[in-house]
């Protein structure tokens, strides 16, 4: 489910529909009697943290409302975050980033977003799990979240200028060490921790694991 199509080949059903209006996503969702598992990946930008609380938490509401009301044998909901989680958008963090770490001060919508799920599968039979990915890499045309397509435009907008490829950061940016988390590896990832029991009501770093400087 998405507001646009994605340009991806394969063998799916897509679902064309806005998360933030709810009566549409009722609609939607009401059809879905077979759900057994949610990827929940939808994410809207807005102008400041305290703003992006309210709009990302309504949009995993309203797609539970469906799935729950519709699909009895919804099983599992993974919530996918990232390193945001541990605060690396308000300055430098300690690292290693440990998944049980205490959390920054607010406002962090994945704080909202998890312990919404932590409360509402209290006595469900679906349970939930969150993966904390690094800077991804992979095949995601029109994604800017994606640091492999952001070099490419870069790169490409440098050579149609004339310009030497230079980093484009702080010195202190450039020298940072900093890890990647490969979108294949992401992928088993999400399968794993929506299938394997031990992952329950938990969060995971997901990253390669080798480190690499500008």
């Amino acid at each position: 489910m998405s507001r646009r199509k994605p340009d991806v080949k394969g063998k799916y059903e897509h679902i064309s529909v806005d998360l933030l209006d709810r009566n549409q996503t009722l609609g939607c969702v009401g059809r879905l009697r077979g759900v057994t598992h949610v990827f929940f990946s939808a994410y809207t930008e807005r102008p400041t943290w305290a703003e992006m609380v309210a709009p990302n938490q309504n949009m995993l509401v309203n797609l539970l409302d469906g799935v729950e009301a519709a699909a009895p044998g919804l099983a599992h909901v993974n919530l996918m975050q990232g390193t945001k989680w541990y605060g690396n958008h308000l300055g430098p963090f300690k690292t290693p980033a440990k998944e049980d770490d205490p959390r920054h001060m607010p406002p962090n919508f994945y704080y909202n977003q998890e312990d919404y799920l932590q409360e509402r599968s209290k006595g469900k039979a679906w349970s939930w799990s969150a993966l904390r990915p690094s800077s991804i890499c992979g095949f995601a045309v029109g994604n800017p979240m994606n640091m492999a397509t952001v070099i490419a435009v870069y790169a490409t907008l440098c050579k149609e200028m004339g310009l030497p490829l230079r980093f484009p950061g702080s010195t202190t940016a450039y020298r940072t060490v900093m890890e990647m988390t490969d979108a294949e590896l992401l992928a088993k990832a999400v399968i794993w921790a929506g299938e394997s029991d031990r992952c329950n009501g938990q969060g995971f770093n997901i990253t390669n694991g080798d480190f690499n400087r500008w």
